[in-house]
């Protein structure tokens, strides 16, 4: 067992829930003790003040952070959060996460993310694009296309990118395009990117079900979570033919048996913002949503939803984790004991984002496009020789599919070190 080194900076249940599985995985592969806690904790981190002006003439000073976990592998990568309840103990294991995951599908990346304490739904598009661009301001010696590449995450988006790169390009006196992904086509942003995350999920659920033997237009599903991964997740899998039967966001959930019409919830929050008081399907909690009978689970929403309280009365056959750490320890550890489940676990499910991310980097570069249909086409094979990779490394040693796709991503990350060696 590794020995147990709890950073004050980064503690958190999230932090330490990423370290739990770290450790699962470490001990999984005998990982050596001299490479465990250098490819086990983030490499630096960054907190920063961040004043803006609100349309009021007043000044409220905001506290963003970026954590790096490694650079060993290529430049970090990894998403900006916007949200009320953001830590750094949250954003350092998401980074950590982020490793393992770029290292899964074979990217030539660390992990990387960025958060803001904020509630963006409180600002104005102005104050929104202050914060946006004071943050990029302040990050400006630490991101760079052959640093650190942020991205969009919980509450940013691709317009929000875009402020984020011409912060950047004014800085560096040139066009910096390849500073961030997930930026407006116009901006030299890719095709499939916005959809990529959700599309990548609904394809994978796809796969399983073909596994299992589950025509797909006889499934039904629970979506937990309506933003940019949760609705295009429904749209995916709406299009192969499944029934999406509720799905959810902050301000409630709805179910109806017969199926949403997913393309009237798009519409509804185009002009409404949120779900609330949407009239496709009963009104129900995110609670009894996670509960529903259904083919397919998705929580699309954010961390530790699946706990040892609700994974008792998961309802599921498949459960496909479209956010970041939406299950517990002990919530996996029941899950562990119900064959009748099949999880796609977060690392793997979840990785259509940055596999895009990765192909707008590369187009960026080089200055050369891609059709959509190129982009789809290279996404499907990448995560399709990811679940090979998991699905044998599961077979091979007994695993779970969750622990079988950590030592993958582990192990590589700390090969990569071991190579490099340690810098005097």
């Amino acid at each position: 067992m590794s020995k147990v080194i709890i950073s004050t900076l980064y503690d958190s249940d999230v932090f330490r829930m990423a370290c739990r599985q770290f450790d699962q995985a470490a001990d999984a592969i005998n990982l050596p003790e001299a490479i465990r806690d250098r490819t086990k904790y983030p490499r630096r981190c960054l907190a920063v003040a961040l004043p803006v002006e609100r349309d009021d003439g007043s000044v409220t000073v905001f506290e963003g952070y970026r954590v790096q976990h490694n650079l060993s592998t290529g430049p970090s990568k990894g998403g900006i959060r916007f949200h009320q309840h953001v830590t750094l103990g949250e954003v350092a294991a998401l980074s950590m996460w982020m490793s393992w995951k770029c290292s899964l599908v074979g990217l030539p990346y660390g992990g990387a993310k960025g958060g803001v304490i904020v509630d963006p739904h409180q600002l104005s598009e102005r104050e929104l694009e202050h914060l946006s661009r004071r943050y990029m301001q302040e990050m400006i010696n630490f991101v760079g296309p052959h640093t650190d590449v942020p991205a969009p995450d919980v509450g940013t988006n691709e317009k929000i990118m875009g402020w984020m790169m011409d912060t950047y390009s004014n800085h560096a006196g040139h066009l910096e395009t390849a500073v961030v992904t997930g930026k407006p086509i116009a901006l030299g942003g890719s095709q499939g990117r916005r959809e990529a995350t959700g599309a990548g999920v609904a394809y994978l659920v796809k796969q399983y079900l073909a596994d299992l033997k589950i025509p797909i237009k006889k499934a039904t599903v629970a979506i937990q979570g309506f933003g940019n991964v949760g609705s295009e997740t429904a749209l995916a899998l709406a299009n192969y033919g499944a029934k999406i039967i509720a799905i959810s966001d902050y301000t409630g959930a709805f179910h109806n048996p017969k199926g949403i019409d997913v393309q009237r919830a798009l519409k509804y929050v185009q002009y409404q913002r949120v779900l609330k008081d949407f009239d496709g399907g009963e009104p129900i909690t995110n609670e009894q949503l996670l509960e529903l009978k259904c083919t397919v689970l998705v929580p699309a929403a954010l961390e530790r939803v699946i706990t040892e309280k609700n994974a008792p009365k998961l309802r599921c056959r498949v459960l496909a984790e479209a956010a970041n750490g939406p299950t517990t320890n002990a919530a996996d550890k029941i899950l562990n004991q119900r064959d009748e489940i099949e999880v796609i676990p977060d690392v793997l499910c979840n990785s259509g984002g940055v596999i895009v991310s990765y192909f707008e980097w590369l187009q960026n570069l080089q200055n050369f496009y891609w059709s959509r249909d190129e982009v789809m086409t290279k996404l499907y094979a990448v995560l399709d020789k990811a679940k090979t990779s998991v699905d044998y490394q599961k077979r091979k040693f007994k695993f779970s599919r969750r622990l079988a796709a950590l030592t993958l991503g582990v192990q590589r990350v700390a090969d990569a070190k071991a190579a490099r060696g340690l810098f005097p």
